[in-house]
């Protein structure tokens, strides 16, 4: 029990979010309305791919040191997990576009700047699948997730600060906390940040698991 106390708290901040996420009063805005509650799934589910993604690049950059091929396991189960997240997150927010912006994709250079970085990590997968020896598929993959990780940011965190974008905190638009994160849905959002992140950090231990099993290696 002491060492699942994390697991239950994954679970029991995810039942909050989902419960609490529908059910609380939330701020009654133009254009947004009732989809500002996809905050607690689309921006959150995000969250816990960048953390995911960011576990993936500390383990690459273990690996070109250590040469351990317990740390590109690690490396590569983070990736595979942060991609799951962002695809998730891109469906829940092409739902959000849908009601909002009247389509299910715009021109918007975030939105862009997504589909580029998860074609970027997708390319990570085929890279590792088509190297079949060990060493080299951990050098070239942990080299890559060190270009793929710089290119997430570039096009999620830098170039729509500098670019028009519809999304807040970008293009000169004020970010969701500055004007109607009132603190109703503070009770939802920052245990649904932590609760997206352990539930995403609780799959990447089990797909760790499964894979060292595959390789003999001691759990």
């Amino acid at each position: 029990m002491r060492k699942n106390w994390w697991k239950i708290l994954a679970v029991l901040l995810l039942v909050h979010t989902i419960v609490a996420g529908f059910l609380t009063d939330v701020p009654r805005l133009p254009i947004l309305h009732e989809t500002i509650r996809n905050q607690y799934f689309h921006v959150c589910m995000w969250f816990a791919m960048m953390i995911l993604f960011t576990v993936g690049l500390i383990y690459s950059i273990k690996h070109l040191s250590s040469q351990k091929q317990s740390d590109d396991i690690i490396a590569s189960e983070a990736v595979n997990v942060g991609i799951l997240m962002g695809i998730l997150g891109l469906l829940t927010g092409s739902l959000w576009a849908k009601y909002t912006w009247g389509a299910w994709w715009t021109n918007d250079v975030k939105l862009n700047g997504a589909a580029i970085t998860m074609l970027t990590y997708f390319a990570y997968l085929v890279l590792r699948n088509a190297i079949t020896d060990d060493q080299k598929r951990g050098k070239v993959s942990a080299v890559y997730n060190i270009f793929a990780y710089v290119m997430m940011l570039v096009f999620i965190m830098i170039y729509p600060r500098m670019s028009d974008s519809l999304h807040p905190g970008n293009g000169g638009n004020p970010g969701f906390g500055q004007y109607d994160l009132d603190n109703n849905m503070r009770m939802v959002f920052y245990p649904a940040v932590i609760g997206w992140t352990l539930f995403g950090v609780w799959m990447m231990t089990l797909r760790i698991r499964i894979q060292k099993i595959k390789t003999n290696f001691d759990i």
